[in-house]
């Protein structure tokens, strides 16, 4: 089945929230992890959504060219081919764009679906993430309100963050503090800001300990009753339940009944990165390790054409990584839900 259309995201969000599972979002960063990811949800019968982050997309672009928009253009551009292919759905993201990315990242991404919907055409992405963790909530939040008009016209679904994932990725550090925590009043403050979806629907990234990277059990305590809290303070006030979409961030080495837990208080999606980079990565260490004298021309042989041709590793590392695609499905329950 081709790419989701915003009605079809729209109703793979409603089921995973209705039917307690959320949808695995994989980051990918070549045609090759694009693939892995496809053939990993569809072995688990789930559909999914595939994302780019700004180092991500300029590496899609080319090492010497460097272009954001160039690299998630193509990136999206031959998803819609491949995908068309796998008996699933699959929704088109981008991942955290913070300040000083975003006019060279996610406003002209909106604009070329903003010319794509004007011609009867889908959005390019299906979503998009403002990452405003790193400034004022206030400041965050009118940003916000900026983006999710331009959004709600593109027929995209912008997704924000509130509190601040710890760890590092793509050059964007956040410090291991208390503002690892979201508050029910950083929480009421972004319904009283954006709304609750009848302004434009919003995917909240609210953070209970999250950290990206990969962390020992221990190293941060992840608090999942924070969600909980969130949901039933604005909840109470707008006479809703579970009001936000949510969106867990920093999810390597969590513990399987903390992801059940979160995702029982409305988590709809979780970033999936680092797992899926090693299962990728594994493999091919391991062809380099047995294939030593074949990928290398050593004391002037001439080594093995079989050994170093890109496609025998390159078909071990999509393996590996679509077997850790469809172990997440499993983790989130979102295996066997598949729409088509």
């Amino acid at each position: 089945m081709p790419i989701a259309t915003p009605e079809v995201y729209a109703e793979m969000l409603d089921r995973a929230k209705a039917g307690g599972f959320a949808y695995p979002a994989i980051n990918v960063t070549s045609s090759q992890t694009l693939n892995a990811a496809l053939r990993g949800f569809a072995e688990a019968e789930s559909d999914g959504i595939v994302q780019v982050s700004t180092g991500g997309a300029e590496f899609l672009s080319g090492t010497t060219v460097k272009d954001m928009v160039t690299g998630a253009t193509a990136l999206a551009e031959y998803a819609r081919v491949v995908a068309a292919k796998y008996p699933v759905t699959v929704a088109l993201h981008t991942d955290h764009c913070p300040k000083d990315k975003l006019d060279g990242y996610m406003r002209p991404l909106v604009d070329i679906s903003l010319e794509r919907v004007s011609k009867g055409l889908d959005p390019l992405f299906q979503s998009h993430m403002w990452d405003g963790s790193a400034v004022p909530l206030e400041e965050n939040l009118e940003i916000a309100k900026e983006l999710l008009d331009k959004c709600a016209k593109a027929r995209i679904i912008m997704e924000m963050e509130i509190g601040v994932v710890g760890g590092e990725e793509d050059g964007v550090v956040g410090e291991i503090n208390e503002k690892l925590y979201t508050t029910p009043e950083d929480a009421l403050a972004t319904a009283e800001a954006l709304g609750i979806g009848e302004r434009g629907r919003y995917l909240l990234a609210a953070t209970f300990g999250n950290v990206h990277g990969v962390y020992k059990p221990g190293h941060v305590k992840l608090r999942p009753s924070v969600l909980k809290e969130i949901q039933e303070a604005v909840g109470a006030k707008y006479g809703k339940d579970k009001p936000f979409d949510l969106v867990f961030h920093g999810g390597s080495g969590s513990l399987l009944e903390e992801i059940h837990e979160a995702i029982s208080y409305g988590v709809v999606k979780m970033n999936v990165d680092t797992d899926t980079q090693y299962a990728f990565t594994r493999p091919i260490a391991d062809h380099m390790f047995r294939n030593y004298d074949g990928v290398l021309k050593v004391d002037g042989d001439v080594g093995n054409k079989k050994a170093y041709d890109p496609r025998s590793y390159g078909k071990a590392a999509e393996t590996g990584m679509a077997a850790r695609v469809a172990e997440a499905c499993q983790n989130l329950k979102s295996a066997g839900t598949k729409i088509s």
